[in-house]
């Protein structure tokens, strides 16, 4: 029964997000992805953190013109000196702002983008409460009093801002917690009681328009990802395509050199794979080549990287894994076996191994050519073996080889 009640509870769950997210297409644990931020892969986060950065100075850029522009209003409105301070105010914001903007040569980190998003969001809820500061003790004009009272929309303004963003459902709220707060301190600095009746349809507004923001960030984000999904993965085996392996390995390799950590790659070639398009036809290559991923995936560790680098070639990036780890990795993907050709026989593979400090690499994309010319060389020796660094080879099956 309990068991029964788990299914009905995982299908009520995918239902409940299939309708939320309909046409999407979006599966229960595509939601969870969206509402926390901690279980993205690492190039879904970079790519978020670039489009993070990229509008956070396209934005900061045009208030850095607009919000000095904007004293000319405070020129009209408020006396000398509060004019001056607000110009000076207005400077100090447009200051900020540019700063956001300029386009610094550094990495684009989640915490980078994080940081910056934050500073920018921070500047027009300060700038709030730093113009309450200023004109609180001034008999305003009817229109001085307008200009005043937009100014207490900051907080709406910062909130509505999130929307442009690919942002989880956590992190909205986080981002959000700022501005709630300076609206409410705000109204503390205005000689305001807060009071539910009176304030409070301005702050249910103000979660509206973060319920609203939210939704747009999801949305972005799920599409962003599956864009992300459908370059960096190759849709015959499910294994990285070429391009995101490049980007995973030199990272990977930047770390490694970094932390001076091992780093290894094994470089897998299947045998005599022509023959099984030639003599069964391209839909059994491409069975054979989707069996040999599958197989390599059960068998390498969660952190461990499968890339289909081409045709009938893959890449397995170990991170955090020297040559005898390495080894034993291989050995048992072999004797767990790569699958079976059409003919009932096993698929073998021809293997190459490098490893980043035994090997003495420069960099990722030669130590990707020492396990390439490793696989070549077993290849040509007999086929279904590995050459490991050191010139120590595996004979996966040494009778045929004699053969």
């Amino acid at each position: 029964m309990s068991g029964d009640s788990e299914n009905d509870n995982g299908t009520v769950k995918r239902s409940f997000a299939a309708h939320i997210f309909a046409p999407i297409k979006i599966t229960w644990d595509q939601f969870v992805d969206l509402v926390v931020p901690f279980r993205h892969t690492t190039h879904i986060r970079r790519h978020a953190a670039s489009v993070t950065i990229s509008r956070v100075q396209l934005m900061s850029a045009i208030f850095a013109v607009l919000v000095p522009m904007f004293s000319i209003i405070d020129w009209f409105v408020f006396p000398w000196p509060e004019w001056a301070m607000m110009t000076a105010l207005r400077i100090a914001s447009g200051i900020i702002f540019f700063l956001l903007a300029w386009p610094w040569e550094t990495e684009k980190s989640r915490l980078q983008a994080d940081a910056m998003l934050m500073g920018m969001l921070l500047v027009p809820p300060v700038f709030y409460l730093s113009s309450i500061q200023i004109i609180q003790s001034l008999e305003l004009t009817e229109l001085g009093m307008l200009i005043a009272k937009l100014y207490s929309l900051m907080p709406n303004i910062v909130l509505a801002g999130l929307a442009m963003f690919p942002l989880t459902a956590f992190e909205v709220v986080i981002f959000a917690i700022p501005a709630f707060a300076f609206a409410i301190i705000g109204l503390f600095m205005e000689g305001q009681v807060l009071s539910l009746q009176v304030h409070g349809p301005a702050l249910w507004l103000m979660v509206l328009v973060m319920g609203v923001a939210m939704f747009s960030g999801m949305s972005q984000l799920h599409y962003m990802a599956a864009l992300v999904n459908r370059a960096m993965i190759d849709p015959l085996t499910q294994a990285y395509t070429r391009r995101s392996g490049n980007e995973t390995i030199e990272l990977l390799f930047r770390l490694s050199a970094l932390q001076n950590t091992p780093l290894s790659v094994a470089f897998f070639d299947l045998d005599k794979f022509k023959t099984i398009n030639d003599v069964y036809g391209h839909e059994e290559g491409d069975k054979a080549l989707r069996t040999l991923a599958d197989k390599l995936k059960q068998g390498l560790r969660k952190g461990d990287v499968l890339v289909r680098w081409g045709g009938e070639e893959f890449i397995a990036i170990l991170n955090n894994t020297d040559g005898p780890g390495a080894r034993i990795v291989i050995e048992r993907l072999r004797e767990a076996g790569f699958g079976l050709r059409p003919d009932g026989t096993p698929l073998t593979a021809s293997i190459g191994l490098a490893e980043r400090v035994q090997d003495n690499m420069p960099d990722w994309a030669h130590l990707v050519e020492k396990a390439d010319a490793r696989m070549y060389e077993a290849k040509r020796t007999g086929r279904d073996r590995a050459v490991l660094p050191g010139d120590v080879v595996l004979d996966f099956n040494p009778k045929a080889a004699a053969e």
